[in-house]
């Protein structure tokens, strides 16, 4: 447990710091967003906590032993869903970090507001603002003229992150990323454009929209392994498709290889919400661990350079017992993961207190020991060189934890 130390707010001075100023300008940053509240108390075990096995008689990962039916040793406090067994050479190597309680200030348990003050980055405020991402991309933005998006995102519509005054690329899931939709048709495609040749606003949003899909579904057709083709035409035939998520995790990955002006990058998931029959080593959670490792891994296989950060987070945590229903409820604080080489990985981050009633949030849940706009300053700061202003408009109204220094490792 590390004592807790003084929070600084942003912009105070210019020594607000406790790092020194960074170095690198070849950043970039995917975040992985799982919609639903993940159980990080089964993703991230601690195991020897006397607590933990009490509060969770039938849905608790069995301490370490060296089996796939138990939780696989990370050191003397935490474990690793053993689903999560292809993340562990990342811990070993130093490339995988946790902060393990983590949050929101605000005390919401909805997914609606929590998901929505994560994006905006402004616990407890409700009022219509861009998200925290499009706020960042206009800090590494390049020439002015270049109206270009940095960020891409995967998955969702209109995820509240991007949104703002920046432009940004979004990729539909899936196997559906690789087709233009209806911009396919050359005729179609020309009557829709000539239809948005105006110079309003709406017609400007259409053709940057609608340039960013067609040059998606060439890049990532163009990449297309043969496994993955014959993958395509054999699915009619009843053969299981990629997960959706790991196949977003090659798309966005491809998309930032081929393109080094995106520089941001969102991939999102739902399915989180473990009310009932959540699992233990096995069931309905640890399929989807499984499947969460999977696309981590994809990425990674294009995210992999040095300046390279993957942050994965979820609105808010799980109670720390289980309910009537085998399953976990709305709690509070969570683990947010990092991985990357500039993580100071292998180890986890910031104050823990342990599952013990009196220590628990409202006896029931995870205390958020950590703002999870610390923890993002922390990546931020070193990954993109942003100044103290600069970070005062990603992040505002966040205070620096010095709790947290040594996150990142000096490039």
């Amino acid at each position: 447990m590390l004592a807790a130390g003084a929070c600084l707010a942003l912009g105070a001075g210019p020594r607000a710091w406790a790092q020194a100023a960074p170095t690198a300008t070849d950043g970039r940053l995917v975040v992985v967003f799982l919609r639903g509240a993940l159980d990080s108390l089964s993703a991230f075990v601690p195991y020897a906590d006397p607590h933990y096995a009490r509060l969770r008689p039938s849905i608790a990962i069995a301490p370490p032993d060296g089996t796939a039916a138990t939780a696989l040793r990370l050191d003397d406090r935490f474990a690793l869903h053993p689903a999560l067994a292809a993340l562990q050479p990342w811990w070993q190597a130093g490339q995988l970090a946790f902060v393990p309680a983590a949050g929101s200030p605000d005390g919401t348990r909805s997914h609606f507001d929590a998901q929505y003050q994560w994006e905006t980055a402004r616990p407890g405020q409700r009022a219509d603002a861009p998200g925290w991402l499009n706020r960042l991309a206009a800090q590494v933005g390049g020439q002015p003229v270049d109206a270009r998006p940095r960020v891409v995102g995967v998955g969702e519509a209109s995820p509240r992150l991007l949104a703002g005054a920046q432009p940004v690329q979004l990729v539909a899931h899936g196997q559906a990323a690789r087709r233009a939709g209806s911009l396919e048709p050359a005729r179609q495609r020309e009557a829709l454009m000539a239809l948005y040749g105006g110079d309003d606003a709406l017609s400007a949003a259409f053709r940057q929209g609608a340039v960013a899909r067609l040059a998606s579904a060439r890049d990532l057709a163009s990449d297309m392994p043969p496994d993955v083709a014959r993958e395509m035409q054999s699915a009619s035939n009843g053969a299981a498709p990629v997960s959706l998520l790991e196949q977003d995790a090659r798309n966005l990955a491809t998309l930032m290889r081929k393109d080094r002006r995106l520089r941001l990058g969102f991939l999102s998931a739902g399915g989180w919400d473990t009310h009932v029959n959540q699992g233990a080593a096995t069931g309905a959670l640890a399929g989807s661990l499984q499947r969460l490792a999977g696309a981590l891994l994809a990425l990674r296989h294009d995210f992999g350079e040095p300046g390279d950060v993957i942050v994965v987070a979820s609105e808010f945590g799980r109670t720390a017992a289980e309910n009537g229903t085998r399953g976990t409820d709305h709690g509070h604080g969570n683990a947010i993961w990092l991985i990357g080489d500039r993580v100071a990985g292998g180890r986890w981050h910031g104050r823990w207190t342990g599952l013990a009633p009196a220590d628990l949030n409202e006896q029931r849940d995870l205390p958020a020991h950590h703002d999870f706009r610390a923890v993002l300053a922390q990546v931020l700061r070193p990954t993109f060189q942003l100044t103290d202003s600069a970070l005062q408009d990603v992040l505002p109204g966040a205070a620096w934890d010095r709790r947290l220094d040594g996150l990142m490792r000096r490039a």
